[in-house]
């Protein structure tokens, strides 16, 4: 075996991994469009199971458009999902400044003596 042997059968496996991803791709995107009925998606299967090639072919060029819209409002999505997530998590500590204006709010009306500020204050450079 040659190197150029090895190039050829390189060459192929990235092809069937390519085709393979195009078709796993397709296949999914058909299931998680909500604008296809049951009928269109089970057409959209046989199609793709008789005629693979095909199918994945006119699929992308009819409804590529479509699928990368509803990716990126997937992705935008998760993303959102994401965020609130990390505010809602992060949204319960304050920062080492907002703590120390609260304290001195406190202190400034009365509520706290400067030893209890004093604490407050080390307390919030501390966790920062």
């Amino acid at each position: 075996m040659n190197i150029w042997d090895f190039f050829v059968w390189l060459f192929w496996f990235y092809v069937i991994v390519s085709c393979i991803w195009i078709f796993i791709t397709v296949f999914v995107d058909i299931f998680r469009d909500p604008s296809l009925s049951g009928w269109a998606k089970a057409l959209w299967v046989l199609f793709l199971v008789f005629l693979p090639f095909l199918a994945a072919f006119i699929y992308l060029i009819a409804r590529g458009k479509s699928m990368a819209q509803r990716n990126m409002e997937r992705a935008q999505s998760m993303n959102a999902q994401q965020a609130e997530y990390i505010r809602t998590v992060a949204g319960g500590q304050q920062s080492a400044a907002a703590e120390i204006e609260s304290a001195k709010r406190l202190l400034d009306s009365g509520a706290i003596n400067a030893a209890e500020y004093e604490a407050l204050k080390s307390k919030a450079l501390q966790s920062a």
